[in-house]
Parts: structure tokens; sequence; C-alpha cells
């Protein structure tokens, strides 16, 4: 099946957010309410759906949670599906999902990162829909640095578009603002220096092929599943190969090195003509660092693999698109990454 991207949003739209996964505390409702503010002054309506509570580790039931997913994703009125963000177990969405409805319902913008992953890529590889590997509903409301685009760009650029970005150069020291202190606050405090790092050797890169990947903490649980089929998705969408994404959320190195060699083992990074790595701050074990392990597992691949791409969960980020044609140079002058929606 071609890849179905939506139609681009337009002021006026409805935007659904529910919690497929982890719902919004009490004390994080003031920032909830600031971001859902934050759509509605740019033109949006804003659904706010019933699997939001957040006192423990999932907003609601299972059945509900995919229940409401399904009803926003076909839901001809709304235009685009968010989430507050990720949080640990979607994983129990996917086979109570009405996949045969959203195949065959009008496609609609559905973006998050982290646990998100988990729902994002089987619907990209199964219904053939774009999926955005971007921001969080929570994470909306910060500008976007200068050569990035925010989700929502992309999500109400014209059909056939192509954009690139490029690296800051900049991104924040580990941790998270405190949301529940500041529930208002819009800018990243960008107070690093770094910028793409290519890890299998040297010379410069330039690689194509459709996107797809995700968080390897929630995707590596996927792998020999009918949900994470992508052979069958590159014989049908990408004859010339793939640009495969990874990101790693916390998990240390030598728990990422395990995970990334039984996803390659299980054929995910098979048709990759390079991989992209998110930057990451998750922890390097003494005689391991996360580059390290990334290297080992992916190593034998024998295409480029580049690090610290602004696709994971260190801020600013670099929103992807599952199923975009996806152009990645990287030259010691020169780093980016351009996505065409065809």
């Amino acid at each position: 099946m071609p890849i179905r991207y939506p139609r681009p949003l337009r002021p006026g739209d409805r935007i659904g957010v529910t919690s497929p996964s982890s719902g919004v505390a009490e004390a994080m409702r003031p920032r909830l309410d600031v971001a859902v503010r934050d759509l509605e002054d740019r033109g949006y309506e804003v659904v706010v759906g019933r699997c939001m509570d957040g006192a423990g580790h999932i907003s609601a039931p299972a059945a509900d949670r995919a229940a409401e997913l399904t009803s926003m994703l076909t839901d001809p009125g709304i235009r685009a599906v968010v989430p507050p963000w990720g949080g640990e177990t979607a994983i129990d969405l996917l086979p109570l999902l009405d996949w045969a409805r959203l195949r065959e319902a009008e496609p609609t913008w559905i973006v998050g990162y982290s646990d998100m992953s988990t729902l994002l890529t089987p619907l990209t590889l199964l219904t053939g829909t774009a999926t955005v590997h971007g921001t969080n509903l929570m994470d909306t409301p910060y500008r976007v640095p200068e050569g990035l685009r925010s989700w929502l760009d992309i999500a109400e650029a014209p059909q056939e578009h192509g954009f690139t970005q490029t690296p800051p150069g900049r991104h924040r020291a580990p941790g998270f603002d405190d949301f529940a202190a500041f529930p208002g606050i819009r800018e990243h405090t960008l107070d690093r220096a770094g910028t793409w790092t290519r890890l299998d050797g040297s010379g410069d890169v330039i690689a194509e092929g459709r996107l797809i990947g995700g968080c390897v903490e929630t995707l590596c649980n996927l792998t020999g599943t009918p949900y994470l089929d992508v052979a069958a998705f590159a014989d049908a969408e990408a004859p010339d190969g793939l640009l495969v994404y990874v990101e790693a959320g916390g998990d240390d190195a030598f728990t990422i090195c395990r995970n990334l060699h039984g996803m390659r083992l299980a054929g995910f990074f098979d048709r990759a003509n390079a991989v992209l790595v998110g930057r990451t701050y998750a922890p390097d074990n003494r005689s391991l660092s996360q580059h390290e392990a990334v290297l080992d597992a992916l190593g034998p691949l024998g295409v480029p693999v580049i690090a610290d791409v602004e696709c994971g969960h260190v801020a600013p980020y670099l929103p992807l698109v599952n199923g975009a044609h996806g152009r990645v140079v990287h030259t010691p002058g020169r780093s980016e990454l351009t996505q065409t929606l065809r």
C-alpha cells in the first residue's frame, strides 16, 4: 500500500488528546492546560479524552485506552491526535486496536515519542499511515530552535512538502524541567555543545531511504511479532532501502547493546542504508559506553551509523516522519536531514 499522509492541519481543525500509556497527575494538570491553550491560540479546537488519569502508570484499562485511541484516529472530525507524553506499557493496546478500521479510515496525524513508538511504528508498518516521531503535548509549548521544526509545523505543511532540518549545535544538560513548579515554561536551556557523530568510521555520508524507527526500549519487545515487520514494509514501500533511526530513553549500555543485537538478528535493520541514533543521557557501563554499545550491535551492518541526532529524549527535538522519504547528509562542515512527504 502507498504511504498515506494525513491532509495538512488548518485553523479550526480539531486535535484529540488522549493518553494511550501514562496519564497526567494532578500536579501536572497546569502544564496540560498551558499546552492545550497554546494549541487553541494557534487556531485549533482541542478535544481532551477520558483516558487521562495519572494516579498510576496507565491512564485507564487497556480496552478503554484502545477504544479511545481508535475512536479518535477514525473520527473524520479529528485531524490530529497527540498524547501528553509516553509512559511504560502501551504495548498492551496492540492486540486491542481495530486495525481494519484504522486501515480504512482517512489518515489522521498522530505524534509522540518514547513509549508512543510502540504504537506509531506499527501504525505506519501495518496501515501505511505516516506518523510523527516528535514531541508529545507537554513539550509542545517549547520554542523550537533555529534549524528545527515542530510537529505542528510538519502537520500544517502542504502535501508533497520537503523540508530540511539542521542540528542547532547545542542541547540541554541531563534532567527535565519541573512542570509542576513552572507550568508555563517555554524556553529550553540548551547549555551543552554537540554535533552529530559518525560511529562506524570516517568520511562523508549521503544516504536516502524511507524513514522508520523509534525508541529501542519499546520496539525491541515487538521484534518477531506481526507489529514490527519491517521487511514487508520495505518490500512494499522502500525498494531502494530505509533510513532507520533508534534512540535510547534510559537503559544502560549493556541493555541497549543486547536489545540492538536482538533487533538486528530479527531483521529490523536489514534494509537500512544508514542508521541514525538519537542523543541520549542513558548511563554508560564501566566497560561499555552507549556509543560503543551501538557500534558493537550495529557495526556488522556495514552501513553508516550516525549518533547524537536530535531525535531522542534529549532536548531539542528533531521530528521524524515515519514513512517519509529521507535524505541525510553528514560531512565535516554540514549535517542535515531532508524529509519529503511523498
